[in-house]
């Protein structure tokens, strides 16, 4: 790969991923900017006017970006979303939750989203869970916007590249939250260094020089400097940032990163329906066999994680993270960004 970064949005090398449900506010993305990373902004699960928010709270900061879900409806199984409500009932009701009727149609205001950025445009938008419009890539572009797709092999890569993305977010399985696959292909069995590797020979040979942030299990600058040596132009960090105070981590989430007893992360659908990484818990294990139906299950599930997180318990809420978790630390935003920062 012979592309490359804007070096006045993404000189350090390092970018803050977005991380829906709380972690990625404000105060984290000024802090990564201030310290010469690239940070994001996580409109995912968020009403416009959260997001307009938030954008508000930017107004006058360094450059940063919003990443945005994008709808991909799929038929859900009705009968196995249903028999998976009756299963919650007790799980919620152990935290004192309620476990509300399934939503089957639900874009969590998308439209509107993407309206709002295009008339409050932010340095970078990303894009994750599918393939967004290709008049919405053209009209980002044309207002000023660098736009990215979170891409999970080199098929997707590529469709990306066709639509006339100006760079990729290549996920390997070991990051940490949902995985941005959307063609449904198997996970990439290799390491986040020959997937990046893989993704490059796939552009190069398609004609298509797209620059590539790599993500996905990074938790040492070891780990960050063999992306980079695979052709990464940069490497983006979610899990890294969980436990600066920046973050918008809840009180639970923070002890679970910081336990030092044993643990592991695996990949869950019991939360959501779709496929995310986090530190295994009770709920993990009992609902193994959720079934396929994003995101009819987070809303299902969003009370009695909330519940859980008040109770505070660990066991029946997401604990989203990547497989680099153990070498996380507590310190501030800054200190990240100077640890893996080329």
């Amino acid at each position: 790969m012979d592309a490359t970064l804007p070096v006045d949005l993404f000189g350090g090398g390092v970018v803050a991923a977005p991380m829906a449900g709380g972690p990625s506010r404000p105060d984290l993305v000024r802090a990564v900017g201030a310290a010469g990373g690239f940070g994001f902004l996580a409109g995912g699960y968020k009403a416009p006017e959260a997001l307009a928010a938030d954008l508000d709270a930017m107004d006058g900061a360094l450059p940063f970006g919003v990443n945005l879900f994008v709808p991909a409806p799929a038929e859900a199984d009705r009968d196995a979303v249903l028999a998976y409500r009756e299963r919650l009932l007790p799980e919620a009701a152990a935290v004192g939750a309620d476990v509300p009727e399934p939503r089957w149609s639900d874009d969590d205001g998308y439209p509107a989203k993407l309206e709002l950025l295009l008339g409050r445009v932010p340095a970078a938008v990303s894009f994750t869970f599918a393939l967004p419009g290709r008049d919405a890539v053209v009209a980002l572009r044309a207002a000023g916007a660098f736009v990215l797709q979170t891409v999970t092999c080199p098929d997707e890569a590529l469709a990306a590249a066709e639509l006339g993305m100006d760079a990729l977010v290549v996920q390997h399985p070991d990051a940490g939250g949902h995985s941005g696959s959307f063609l449904g292909l198997r996970p990439f069995a290799g390491t986040l260094p020959e997937l990046v590797a893989a993704v490059g020979s796939a552009l190069s040979a398609a004609g298509a020089h797209l620059p590539v942030v790599a993500a996905g299990g990074i938790g040492t600058p070891g780990a960050a400097a063999a992306a980079r040596d695979a052709g990464a132009a940069a490497v983006q960090l979610g899990t890294a940032f969980l436990r600066t105070p920046e973050a918008g981590t809840n009180p639970v989430h923070r002890a679970a990163l910081a336990d030092p007893g044993p643990g592991r992360t695996a990949p869950t659908r019991a939360f959501s329906g779709k496929w995310a990484r986090g530190l295994e818990n009770g709920f993990m294990r009992r609902f193994a066999d959720a079934p396929s139906a994003y995101p009819v299950l987070h809303h299902l599930t969003a009370p009695m994680k909330a519940a859980s997180v008040r109770a505070g318990s660990p066991e029946r809420t997401s604990l989203w993270a990547g497989t680099g978790w153990r070498e996380g630390r507590d310190e501030d935003a800054a200190a990240v960004v100077a640890r893996f920062a080329r």
